[in-house]
């Protein structure tokens, strides 16, 4: 079975990005033999396993999975690793986990959302808008020092 556990927290939550960009997910675990790294494909509904790397640093690829596209780096300390995405494209987008395997059991980190789209949204230099309606307050004079 598949758990989630604090023994791995993977960082960042979310990334968006464009077409040909790179992407990095963290993650930092406890003691390990080795971590995994698995993408659920929105696009295909299901997990797929990207590579292997263990704590000498050798990858081990999954099948269809380019080498050139992904590659695995381990902090010396071997209490983080990252993978690095290359030459990203939407069908890339899913969610990535980071996964170690102790006493039998499938451990998953929390899990990155990579959303690849074509064109960012355009930046927009408003404020983001907040739930809570905001009062407009009638401009009066002393209310206008701002500038």
């Amino acid at each position: 079975g598949f758990y989630t556990t604090l023994l791995l927290t993977q960082t960042p939550e979310l990334i968006l990005t464009q077409t040909n960009n790179k992407a990095e997910i963290l993650c930092e675990l406890k003691e390990h033999t080795g971590v995994y790294w698995y993408r659920w494909s929105w696009k295909r509904q299901q997990f797929e396993f990207l590579v292997f790397s263990n704590t000498l640093g050798k990858a081990t690829y999954g099948t269809n999975v380019s080498q050139d596209k992904f590659s695995v780096h381990e902090a010396r300390s071997q209490s983080s690793c990252s993978l690095h995405i290359r030459h990203l494209h939407p069908s890339d987008s899913g969610t990535y986990y980071c996964s170690i395997s102790q006493s039998s059991q499938l451990l998953l980190g929390s899990g990155t959302q990579l959303t690849v789209v074509d064109a960012l949204p355009p930046k927009t230099t408003q404020t983001p808008v907040s739930k809570k309606p905001v009062p407009r307050k009638p401009k009066s004079k002393a209310a206008s020092r701002e500038g």
